[in-house]
């Protein structure tokens, strides 16, 4: 297998396997304390990469992380996401990349995680209602007043990708990706190219690979699980690959970070690139 760090950015050093903390439960009670207590762990595991958004909860995730981690460890970094709000009245999401919206989600992030600068913001969704070069030349304006450090975009396609670029320097690509839904494979190839960090979320395809007779099978020849096959899989797919396994059970973290240690052979690989399951978005799938 490649290294086991990558440099976003070209200097943002990270451990490639991160953390998605999406599915932290962030209400009251005894869900929250342990929803601290895997983010901890994850950093003492060696976690290094813990991807949030404002969507999580509206805020409430980021909270949450800072809670957990604050003071953050060197080398440890929250990489959150803005330009998703909250549709009034119905209460359902809908894009906002207008420049006023995005740096108030900036500002708010910033001050819910704790910190005077974000070293890598990314962009949600791109919104169709607002000129793409406002939206990230908002976010360039941004990096030049310190308050972050690095652009990301999320569910992109190469074409979006390109024309971001021409206006500014873009780090990272968070897209769904994982064995069997290889829909995006054009932009992991775009992000190879450039040097791009990839960050696929729905990596171990919501629970589908385990129902996966080859994947099984593989996991079954390496001692593993099949979600571990299936992050090995990314970790071997592209140097620029940094997946953000999510969970809220301390046992599924440490089964999904041991998944660094597994090697695929050259045979088993075959078999799992012969595998795809096609683009098509899960029930209630969002990142």
């Amino acid at each position: 297998m490649s290294t086991t760090v990558f440099r976003i950015g070209g200097d943002l050093e990270v451990r490639r396997l991160g953390f998605g903390a999406m599915h932290l439960p962030t209400d009251p009670g005894p869900d929250r304390e342990n929803a601290l207590a895997v983010a901890r762990r994850a950093v003492e595991l060696g976690v290094t990469l813990i991807d949030t958004a404002y969507m999580y909860g509206w805020g409430a995730n980021e909270e949450l992380l800072a809670e957990a981690l604050h003071p953050y460890p060197d080398g440890v970094h929250v990489t959150t996401k803005v330009g998703i709000a909250r549709a009034v009245p119905s209460g359902e999401w809908m894009q906002d990349g207008r420049p006023a919206a995005l740096r108030e989600q900036v500002e708010q992030a910033l001050r819910r995680l704790r910190v005077e600068r974000i070293e890598l913001l990314q962009l949600h969704r791109l919104d169709p209602k607002t000129p793409l070069a406002d939206q990230i030349g908002t976010l360039r304006d941004l990096r030049a007043e310190g308050k972050i450090g690095r652009i990301g975009l999320s569910e992109v396609t190469v074409g979006e990708l390109a024309a971001a670029r021409e206006i500014v320097d873009i780090a990272s690509v968070q897209n769904r990706y994982n064995l069997l839904d290889r829909g995006h494979e054009p932009v992991l190839a775009a992000c190879e190219a450039a040097g791009i960090a990839f960050l696929p979320w729905a990596t171990v395809a919501w629970g589908r690979s385990g129902a996966t007779a080859e994947v099984a099978a593989v996991a079954a020849e390496a001692g593993a699980t099949p979600t571990q096959v299936a992050l090995a899989w990314l970790l071997g797919r592209s140097p620029v690959v940094l997946p953000i396994p999510g969970t809220s059970r301390i046992a599924h973290l440490e089964e999904n970070l041991a998944a660094e240690g597994l090697t695929l052979t050259g045979a088993q690989r075959l078999r799992l690139d012969r595998l795809s399951g096609g683009g098509s978005a899960l029930p209630g799938e969002q990142a």
